[in-house]
């Protein structure tokens, strides 16, 4: 599957996503709510819900133009601590039927990638699995993987085909084919390229042969400082 498209499907990715999750948000009780997220420390899921809905906000506010640091992040949730979680989705809400235009305008990747990944990050949290095979996953994971940097030749094989990374093969080093090979999936490829991985459990992947040289390599964030079961 291509990562190549327009800017109104990247919007509609994201908005399909955020409804997806909002409905999902609003059957959760006080527990679920208050659930740890292992993928994201020291946040319960009530806190993720808060950081998403504070990037649409603050974007339009003109309080975030780029990638959120941990502090911005931090202060984000801490604006919220006080709002009910009716009150953040309602907010999230409003504010995205302003911000969906700026994505598909902008073609703000980074905006539809960081709702993917919390969608499973709270989704394992609470242990509800679900959309590890919808379109916002494999279009975020090719676009992820496309943008991949090893410093040996990788192949990353998924159900979607192959990605080729690092340098081209030394010709003089014998068979292409016996280059360092990984065998996964989009859905795992996206959690490892976004840190949900610990390098213990990157190391434990389906590779053809030592990972050594590219464990360090693979994780935009991260990687996870423990292993993440989902």
């Amino acid at each position: 599957m291509s990562h190549r498209i327009s800017g109104p499907e990247l919007a509609g990715l994201y908005r399909a996503t955020r409804q997806r999750l909002v409905a999902l948000a609003e059957g959760l009780d006080r527990g679920a709510l208050a659930a740890p997220v292992p993928a994201c420390p020291g946040w319960v899921v009530r806190d993720v819900l808060a950081h998403l809905c504070a990037i649409a906000e603050d974007t339009l506010d003109g309080r975030l133009t780029g990638v959120p640091s941990d502090a911005d992040t931090a202060a984000q949730v801490a604006a919220r601590a006080d709002a009910s979680i009716p009150v953040i989705l309602a907010r999230w809400s409003r504010a995205a039927s302003r911000f969906e235009p700026i994505i598909a305008e902008r073609r703000i990747w980074p905006a539809v990638i960081d709702l993917a990944s919390h969608e499973q990050d709270i989704r394992g949290a609470i242990g509800l699995p679900g959309a590890q095979d919808s379109e916002i996953v494999q279009r975020c994971s090719a676009q992820m993987l496309s943008r991949l940097s090893v410093p040996v030749p990788l192949r990353v094989r998924t159900e979607d085909g192959e990605v080729l990374a690092g340098p081209d093969p030394d010709p003089a080093a014998g068979d292409p084919d016996q280059m360092l090979t990984l065998s996964t999936t989009l859905y795992e490829a996206f959690r490892w390229r976004m840190g949900r991985r610990s390098r213990n459990q990157m190391a434990r992947l389906a590779w053809s042969g030592d990972p050594a040289p590219v464990l360090d390599h693979l994780a935009v964030f991260g990687p996870s400082a423990t292993d993440i079961i989902e």
